[in-house]
């Protein structure tokens, strides 16, 4: 039987899905919004993106002897606007512990079936607690138990006693709100770089790169330019 790797280098796509104008807007955000918005209408029109909101965050580990090690992990993305990009985690995870040590992140926004991805890259910062409460209130009780159930990253033996853990905390917090727990919060990938990839034929993609201007920290502006695939 062929294993499936066999079929790895004899794999070819089209991608014939769009394109991207030199005339992009100048406001890298303004394009973010606009493509995000396309992946929400694409699933409820072809159902074939599943989660516009997930999307791949790189972190860098650092083993003992400094030498670097990247990482990376789907995570959901829960706001996105002027001030850069929004996730939340348990704060004592992998990433979370990796990023205090490494506070820059990559995130990776890939629409598949619209054969478009956007590249996020900067420092990271955790969110206002006042913003982690307000999100937090807005999730499902059974996630917000889940939270406090795990500590994420750690071994565990079994999954039964994951399932008595959560167990426990549901006792605990039977007929009671359940409080946000100080290891989980937000973290926010404030973008000095940002990457537009759009699938064309031949493999002669589009690639549009924004990045801060030497005084857009200040005014927030933006330089503009295009790369080859």
């Amino acid at each position: 039987m062929t294993s499936a790797s066999d079929r790895l280098a004899g794999e070819r796509l089209d991608y014939l899905a769009g394109s991207l104008a030199d005339a992009a807007p100048a406001d890298p955000l303004a394009l973010c919004d606009a493509w995000l918005r396309d992946a929400f209408a694409r699933r409820e029109s072809r159902g074939d993106i599943s989660d516009p909101t997930a999307v791949v965050l790189s972190t860098v580990a650092l083993d003992a002897d400094g030498t670097p090690r990247p990482r990376s992990r789907t995570v959901l993305l829960k706001r996105l606007d002027a001030d850069g990009a929004v996730v939340y985690t348990n704060l004592e995870s992998d990433k979370g512990r990796e990023l205090r040590v490494t506070p820059r992140a990559a995130l990776l926004m890939p629409w598949y079936p619209l054969q478009r991805q956007v590249r996020i890259e900067g420092p990271v910062e955790e969110v206002p607690a006042e913003e982690s409460d307000a999100y937090w209130a807005s999730r499902p009780r059974g996630s917000q138990l889940g939270a406090w159930a795990s500590h994420q990253s750690r071994e565990i033996d079994s999954r039964d006693a994951l399932e008595a853990r959560y167990a426990e905390v549901e006792a605990r917090f039977e007929g009671a709100e359940v409080p946000r727990p100080e290891f989980w919060g937000g973290l926010r990938i404030r973008p000095e770089r940002i990457e537009f990839w759009q699938g064309r034929a031949h493999r002669v993609h589009d690639r549009i790169v924004y990045e801060r201007s030497a005084d857009g920290a200040r005014t927030g502006a933006w330089e503009r330019h295009r790369l080859q695939p």
